[in-house]
């Protein structure tokens, strides 16, 4: 298994629930990790892939709801896909509003679950696509030094040089070197790219006296 495999993890306390979904998934190529168990599925080794949750409503002990919020306090990010035979309007109301990417009732169709499916892998992609180009940013915005973070943060409020050098006190040649330096760091190939790429790590948004 690469890390660019995508994993659909089943948990669900029927065995034969869970083989025939082992099933459905392979035959449409997908890797299938299944638990009996919330507490067997947190003793597993997440891979580092794009992933998803196809979860039984109920399980012995917590319920699928409660495992849910358990995820949601640990900070896990997973996409959840809610199956159950005893579903009803308020508790697919109740997963949807605490994020789950869909509520299936069975018996439900394999193509509505594998649709389910993909789309969930497929934001789970845009999410870990996103945290490392967050990442990215951060790591470049550490490589800059603490005068070139000082001048970034009032560059990307909108001030020019000869404004920027009067605030830190320094001058427009100065200022310009830092910036050309700034550019360069942060991969920004114009100001518009700078100003985003500060939007997105939350960087200089204290305004400048």
């Amino acid at each position: 298994m690469t890390k660019h495999d995508a994993i659909v993890y089943v948990v669900d306390d029927d065995d034969a629930i869970r083989e025939a979904l082992g099933g459905l998934l392979r035959s449409v190529g997908l890797t299938m990790i299944g638990s009996g168990s919330p507490r067997e599925f947190m003793a597993h080794d997440r891979a580092d892939a794009p992933s998803c949750l196809v979860l039984d409503v109920r399980l012995p002990g917590a319920s699928g709801l409660e495992f849910q919020r358990e995820l949601a306090a640990a900070n896990e990010n997973i996409p959840i896909i809610f199956i159950t035979g005893h579903g009803d309007i308020p508790m697919s109301v109740r997963a949807m509003k605490a994020g789950a990417v869909e509520f299936l009732t069975k018996p439900f169709r394999d193509q509505d679950l594998l649709d389910a499916i993909q789309g969930a892998l497929a934001t789970d992609r845009a999410r870990r696509d996103q945290e490392r180009s967050l990442s990215d940013l951060r790591t470049r915005l550490a490589s800059l030094t603490e005068r070139e973070k000082q001048v970034m943060a009032i560059l990307v409020q909108g001030h020019v040089n000869k404004q920027i050098g009067a605030a830190i006190g320094t001058t427009e040649s100065t200022v310009k070197a830092h910036r050309a330096q700034i550019m360069r760091k942060m991969q920004a190939a114009t100001l518009a790219d700078l100003i985003r790429m500060a939007g997105r790590l939350q960087f200089g948004a204290e305004p400048v006296a």
